[in-house]
């Protein structure tokens, strides 16, 4: 069975092919093939990349016409050319969509139809940025693969068995009845690290109480007990939560008033502060990125440095509320872009914990291991390093709902 999975963006798209002959494995194969779009790195040109199970690469600057067009293309290369891995689309099985919001509706992964585009397109309201682009992908695909089955993955699904109280905002219910609540995202990754943590501990993912700190520019954190999400750091949208790249995380509301009542202000433009200008790249003054701040701070920057402090500030603050929804703990998920690559904001993070006897082996931690345990032997509480793999995930769901 041969599964393609497509993560749509508003500024880049990844895909990969799975060629699951021998069944599901328990750990996530070498993909046969996998694409990279980039929408934004020149203005005139898209920049595609694509490589191969055998080594095989394809670099391409394609005059910028519309997205589908390219998506196409991009299709194209998986039966033509150097980089060909079928003989044709129709040696494609099902196709799997990560789709950023399904609402309170979609507790699970669907096949596509109609009455889910239809969804997806409404649920464009609360995520105005990433449905369109989700939706776009999965049209190309019925451009290009006619009738082959399409499954929608949901972000949110993951997040959808919250509990009244985790999911409610204390606004007037007329609010909460118009969809104005807690969501949570990053779902697909949360859950694929919950199930590999249990793996990596030969431990049952029921009986484990898991945090899970996917780490990259956007950050959020998920308690697990169960195997669900019992709470999560990001709610009505990605800008609550943890201190981020470039987004300020949970702010005083207060603020929002105050800077809109200002003659300059209007929402568009606030917009644009709290997504992309806040966060450890608005407190620096530098970027969002990590790794340059972590430089400056060896140079003496005092700026770069109050970005890491409160960085690690929030990341503590809200794996403590996560400790205290769960009312234990068994294991800390470190997984992403930072959460992978950052010894130092996992040594920081893990040391306002010590109080429950966890410890790090910092020599496993710094070195840069993935999918290991790197708390010491006589740690009471685990902390696991995990590479996420969104894509296997939607590959994993698409092959349960075949």
């Amino acid at each position: 069975m041969k599964i393609l999975v497509l993560n749509a963006g508003s500024s880049s798209q990844k895909s990969c092919l799975y060629d699951l002959a021998d069944g599901l494995p328990s750990s996530a194969p070498e993909p046969l093939w996998e694409a990279a779009i980039d929408w934004t790195h020149h203005d005139d040109f898209v920049e595609i990349k694509i490589k191969t199970h055998d080594g095989k690469v394809l670099q391409e600057d394609l005059k910028a016409t519309s997205r589908p067009e390219i998506i196409a293309h991009m299709f194209e290369t998986l039966w033509s050319g150097d980089t060909a891995v079928v003989s044709s689309p129709a040696e494609i099985d099902m196709i799997g969509h990560r789709v950023v919001h399904g609402g309170a509706e979609y507790r699970q992964s669907k096949i596509i139809d109609d009455v889910v585009k239809a969804a997806i397109v409404k649920l464009a309201l609360f995520a105005p940025v990433h449905n369109p682009a989700n939706l776009e992908g999965i049209e190309a695909a019925e451009q290009v693969f006619g009738k082959t089955p399409q499954v929608a993955v949901f972000d949110t699904a993951f997040h959808s068995h919250l509990s009244p109280d985790a999911y409610t905002y204390a606004i007037p219910q007329r609010y909460t009845e118009q969809g104005i609540r807690r969501y949570g995202f990053h779902g697909i990754s949360h859950q694929y690290c919950s199930d590999r943590a249990a793996q990596l501990l030969d431990r049952k993912l029921e009986d484990l109480k898991l945090i899970t700190c996917h780490l990259g520019n956007g950050c959020s954190l998920a308690a697990i007990r169960h195997g669900r999400s019992i709470d999560t750091t990001m709610g009505f949208t990605p800008l609550e939560g943890l201190v981020m790249g470039s987004r300020s995380g949970s702010i005083d509301a207060g603020i929002l008033i105050h800077l809109l009542r200002q003659p300059d202000m209007d929402v568009e433009k606030l917009d644009r502060i709290l997504n992309r200008e806040s966060g450890v790249r608005g407190i620096s003054g530098i970027s969002g990125d990590l790794r340059s701040i972590l430089k400056e701070i060896a140079a003496g920057n005092a700026q770069a440095q109050l970005a890491f402090d409160v960085y690690v500030h929030s990341l503590r603050s809200h794996i403590g509320a996560m400790l205290a929804s769960l009312s234990g703990l068994d294991a800390i998920v470190f997984t992403a872009g930072v959460g992978e690559n950052a010894p130092t904001i996992r040594a920081a993070a893990c040391a306002g914990f010590e109080f429950l006897g966890l410890k790090l082996d910092s020599n496993k931690n710094n070195q840069r291991l993935l999918d290991v345990d790197i708390a010491a032997p006589d740690s009471s509480v685990r902390v696991l390093v995990i590479h996420t793999q969104e894509d296997w995930e939607i590959a994993r769901e698409c092959w349960h709902l075949r």
